[in-house]
């Protein structure tokens, strides 16, 4: 990607080259912002570049390639390479950094230090990372990586009862897909009681061997309606066709809604191209809190195909 040729499509309003260049670079993420033209690209060709959800890369080395940017960028305006700076000729090309993507660790060492994040938000990140409920942050918290299309859900239930408890089992249900997708987050059931917080913990499970393929220690507020309200994993979770996984939430909170009248198969039908996934949930064997087909938590899988 020398001399970065998306910048060259741009000028010349070429969408379709635009296009195939940066779906090159959704493939190729690494090579392509480490390539020494990365740094002379001008502020909206980068803006293009972060705002794809299909980047394949860790957001802590998207923040230092975009650092690197900036240094260049203020010596190219012949301002001193000081954070203020950085921040200024950043413009609205920082708040597309998805921080939240970040391990606590990967932000501590990092962007908490860099100087180019205010206090404030530096305080609110911390804050998302380790307290629930989450305060709001101004930073997207949606996965990137490899998923092209629209986010989908399913939903296993056909009606939503009152009462389900919680003492520090996992709820669990067995899946799986006819076709390869990736899963992002699970829609769960919030309060009977009115607004309240839950901490969770989400995991996918590769039932035959055990491992645990995604999870994620997060909370989320619900309003006490009998909506689903969506806890989302910090990287998509790639599943195989035909494959047993289990999908897991350990729940900290008041008795919830629950699902009933369950659905042993779900098919998901594109309503742009037609293509079915179908999903077959079976019993999780051992220690559920009750959960199974016919009734209780994970009503949702949110996922992308």
């Amino acid at each position: 990607m020398r001399g970065f040729s998306l910048v060259q499509a741009r000028l010349f309003d070429e969408p379709q080259l635009a296009s195939l260049c940066l779906e090159n670079i959704d493939k190729n993420t690494s090579d392509a912002i480490n390539a020494e033209g990365f740094t002379d690209i001008d502020l909206d060709t980068l803006v293009a570049v972060l705002e794809r959800d299909t980047l394949g890369i860790r957001e802590v080395r998207l923040f230092n390639a975009v650092v690197r940017w900036s240094e260049a960028e203020c010596q190219r305006q012949q301002l001193q390479v000081i954070p203020e700076n950085k921040r200024k000729v950043l413009g609205k090309a920082l708040s597309l950094i998805r921080f939240p993507l970040m391990t606590i660790e990967e932000f501590a060492a990092g962007p908490a230090q860099s100087g180019i994040l205010t206090d404030r938000e530096v305080v609110s990140l911390f804050l998302h990372f380790t307290v629930n409920p989450k305060p709001r942050v101004e930073f997207i918290d949606r996965p990137r990586c490899c998923l092209r299309g629209k986010e989908c859900s399913i939903s296993r239930f056909q009606q939503v009862e009152s009462r389900w408890g919680y003492s520090g089992t996992s709820d669990r249900i067995r899946f799986s897909v006819n076709k390869r997708i990736f899963v992002v987050g699970f829609g769960l059931y919030g309060s009977i009681h009115g607004p309240t917080d839950y901490q969770v913990n989400i995991q996918i499970i590769h039932t035959d061997s055990n491992t645990v393929l995604g999870q994620n220690d997060t909370g989320f507020s619900c309003d006490g309606s009998s909506n689903t309200f969506r806890v989302m994993f910090k990287e998509p979770v790639e599943i195989l066709p035909n494959v047993n996984y289990t999908a897991c939430a350990t729940l900290k909170g008041p008795d919830s809604h629950y699902g009933t009248k369950g659905l042993r198969k779900v098919i998901h039908e594109s309503p742009t191209t037609g293509a079915k996934t179908c999903f077959t949930f079976c019993y999780a064997a051992g220690n559920n809190n009750g959960t199974s087909v016919e009734d209780g938590q994970i009503p949702e899988i949110i996922f992308y195909t």
